[in-house]
């Protein structure tokens, strides 16, 4: 077995990304790729395998050889979200995958246009309360990440807001900028252009801490919605079946250039967080993440089959 870590890698290494080029699992995959390839002299190519909320992405890995040649990198939706909205998935969120490393964790920040008369939680909630089910948000896609969080939100909130579906955060976010949609909420990366260009104000961001990138923006829990907190996530895995040493080896080496400076000043700058765990605290924070969101889910008639 310790043959089989000293060997590897001998090949290039396929790091599968359940979305297309330019979004944080994408930025995320192309530095450490590239910081792995410096490191081992194998070239580490990034795959962008979109479509049907990452379920294209993570069955090809879970039917890829575990010689920990194809790497996915997880993501809160896919991973899970997708366990609790799907009554059939072409892969076990937890059994088709072995966990390396949790690589990011990504805050989301609730959007509007511009002319919305509310400025914050409070006042966007007496708004949409005023007019129930007239307000309009765009998300990403039914199901996706941040279709459950404003869920989320409208529940804890008590308002009814009407859900917009796009093929993703960006649609969802131009059409916010031009009035075709009243809000959003994507990840504090996504929306970043759009903020510092005028063409959207930040009500506010969804982790229980305040975000570094949006120093001046409230979260939602202190202005008061106290138990909300919605994060995206990132993580690498392998298939199902990888070796112990390849997995230790994996995760040595991502964490490595996770904790390096320059790494952690390219994250913060798109508004992540860097974590770096073992693979059972990723697996811990994963079976977590499949439980609350399934009960979101559900308290919400969120079913996509």
């Amino acid at each position: 077995m310790a043959a089989i870590a000293q060997e590897y890698p001998a090949k290039p290494i396929r790091f599968v990304v359940p979305y297309p080029p330019g979004g944080a699992s994408d930025v995320t995959a192309r530095v450490l790729g590239q910081r792995m390839s410096e490191a081992w002299g194998q070239q580490v190519i990034v795959d962008n395998r979109a479509g049907a909320n990452g379920i294209v992405a993570l069955e090809y890995v879970a039917k890829a050889p575990p010689d920990g040649y194809t790497l996915l990198m997880a993501n809160l939706g896919p991973n899970a979200i997708n366990p609790g909205v799907y009554s059939k998935l072409p892969y076990d969120a937890v059994k088709s995958f072995t966990p390396i490393t949790l690589t990011t964790i990504v805050p989301q920040v609730i959007v509007a246009n511009r002319y919305l008369p509310a400025q914050n939680v409070k006042e966007l909630v007496a708004l949409a309360k005023q007019k129930p089910g007239e307000l309009s948000y765009g998300n990403g896609g039914n199901g996706s990440a941040n279709h459950l969080a404003m869920e989320l939100f409208g529940t804890m909130a008590g308002i009814r807001m009407n859900a917009i579906a796009y093929k993703g955060d960006a649609p969802a976010l131009t059409d916010a900028a031009a009035g075709q949609v009243m809000l959003a909420l994507p990840t504090v990366i996504a929306a970043q252009p759009f903020l510092s260009s005028g063409k959207l104000k930040p009500i506010a961001v969804t982790p229980k801490k305040r975000v570094s990138a949006l120093p001046s923006v409230p979260t939602v829990a202190e202005s008061g919605l106290a138990e909300y907190e919605s994060v995206s996530w990132g993580g690498v895995m392998a298939p199902a079946g990888a070796a112990a040493p390849i997995v230790s080896k994996l995760n040595g080496e991502f964490v490595r250039i996770l904790r390096l400076p320059d790494v952690q000043e390219r994250m913060a700058a798109l508004g992540a967080d860097i974590v770096a765990s073992t693979p059972g605290e990723f697996a811990a924070y994963l079976q977590s993440e499949i439980s609350k969101w399934t009960r979101v889910a559900k308290a919400a008639h969120v079913q996509l089959d």
